[in-house]
């Protein structure tokens, strides 16, 4: 039986990166993975995938004037799914090759099979070859699968989760797509942008309600504008299969009314990858929906067990889950590093447009008893959003009245994910508007937003409305 200091179950964005972090540091190191490919779902159904089919819907519909990825504007046949699908098969399949090399560098074993536990120590793999290896720390980075409810067939052929609906084969006519988080929204844009007849149901009379007011009804009025029909306040009871080839599902609310669509998919939430893990054999804490317990060094119930990634619950992100797997490998062999994930996080959503904020949203202002004022910009309003026709987005500075510190960034609009970062360091510094005001962008930018944005802001502080970011430049 081989011993390692170190055995990482999964292989996604935090078991890869704990376990390249351990082997640099010069321990011995093993991973093990049940799928086919290296890369978890982050590489191969999930975030990577995703966001490349993203792209792809952004040229095919017009939006940039570059045509599709990988697919020219001018076609010598109509479109079909394996046009659609060819930029993230490519970049899904060069992703996978990274991984696998970046274990190699770094000396990482990988062993390709299911693993169990036998005790605390040691893994049982069941694989090609039936074999236990020994990790004196043990980390679980499996990730987290679709949420399956009983009452929907997954066929993967007309009924899909948010994993097998990167698969589909052919583009559908119509889909309803159950649950308005950040999944449901997502493949919601991306469909009706690839042309496709959506309808999005939540059970909530909202959309991400975690978003400040403003952006999520901003993001709701883009997806009505775009002809998603988006059901609130309902809910899918069943579905029904009709002979109609065309629209062959038929599905009915709980309020009792009928649509008549091409494809379902059901996007309402993931559970934690443990079934095959055997936790309790070890004594492994986890909850209900398949989350396993941690403090925070990511330190189970178990002292030499560790769990990073979606596994452990929220805020289940690959940015986020790549600096857990760290942090547990530096409680586990006091490398002196990364000592704990950063506590301001952006937060990302691959809509389109995207959406993206980090800090405080005017509700969570409101609830800290905060006295705050805003500022905005557009991006139709500021030289670089004028040279690339960008139409639609705004960014929002919340800041104290106080002392004029921003303590929140919302963008919505494209790129949002990019420009955020900036966001993050004015939060995560404290920075006020005369800070922002006053640094040099290159020009013309979309950083030009920031400055705007702080501008308006400190117009609506003293009463004063602005346009252009004129205020105090007379």
């Amino acid at each position: 039986m081989l011993e390692y200091d170190l055995v990482v179950v999964g292989s996604g964005p935090a078991g890869e990166k704990a376990a390249v972090k351990a082997a640099y540091f010069g321990y011995k190191v093993a991973i093990v993975d049940k799928g086919e490919f290296l890369g978890g779902t982050g590489v191969n159904t999930g975030t990577i995938p995703s966001k490349a089919l993203k792209e792809t819907a952004i040229y095919y519909s017009g939006e940039r004037d570059k045509g599709l990825y990988g697919v020219d504007k001018v076609l010598t046949h109509q479109a079909d799914m394996n046009d659609y699908m060819y930029r993230k098969s490519l970049v899904v399949k060069n992703l996978r090759k990274e991984v696998k090399e970046n274990l190699d560098i770094h000396g990482v074993d990988i062993y390709l099979g299911t693993a169990s536990f036998k005790d605390k120590n040691k893994i049982h793999i069941s694989g090609p070859i039936e074999e236990v290896i020994y990790g004196k720390f043990i980390l679980l980075a499996t990730g987290s699968s679709p949420y399956h409810p009983k009452e929907f067939l997954f066929d993967d052929k007309n009924i899909f989760d948010s994993d097998s609906i990167l698969n589909i084969k052919t583009l559908p006519s119509s889909i309803c797509i159950l649950g308005a988080g950040v999944i449901g929204c997502e493949y919601a844009t991306i469909f009706s942008k690839l042309g496709c007849e959506v309808i999005l149901i939540n059970k909530s009379d909202k959309v991400l309600p975690f978003l400040d007011t403003e952006v999520s009804k901003a993001l709701l009025e883009y997806m009505k504008q775009c002809k998603i029909r988006v059901v609130l306040n309902n809910s899918v009871s069943r579905i029904e299969f009709t002979k109609d080839e065309n629209k062959p599902l038929r599905i009915i609310f709980e309020t009792k009314q009928e649509i008549l669509v091409d494809s379902f998919l059901y996007a309402a939430g993931r559970k934690g990858n443990i079934n095959s893990l055997k936790l309790d054999v070890a004594k492994v804490k986890y909850s209900g929906r398949g989350n396993i317990i941690v403090d925070s060094n990511y330190q189970t119930s178990v002292e030499n067990i560790y769990a990073v990634g979606d596994v452990v619950g929220f805020p289940a992100l690959a940015s986020t889950s790549m600096d857990q797997g760290r942090v547990a490998v530096q409680h586990m062999f006091q490398t002196k590093d990364t000592i704990k994930v950063h506590e301001i996080l952006p937060f990302g959503i691959y809509t389109i447009p995207e959406v993206s904020m980090v800090g405080l949203t005017e509700q969570e202002a409101t609830e800290k008893g905060i006295s705050y004022c805003t500022g905005s910009a557009e991006y139709k309003d500021i030289p670089r959003g004028m040279i690339v026709g960008s139409i639609f987005g705004f960014l929002k500075i919340i800041f104290r009245r106080q002392d004029r510190v921003v303590i929140g960034i919302h963008i919505i609009g494209d790129q949002a994910t990019e420009y955020i970062h900036y966001g993050m360091y004015i939060v995560e510094h404290s920075l006020n508007l005369h800070e922002i005001i006053n640094k040099v962008f290159n020009y013309p930018t979309f950083h030009d937003l920031y400055k705007y944005a702080a501008y308006d802001g400190l117009g609506n502080l003293s009463g004063h409305k602005v346009k252009g970011g004129m205020l105090n430049q007379k």
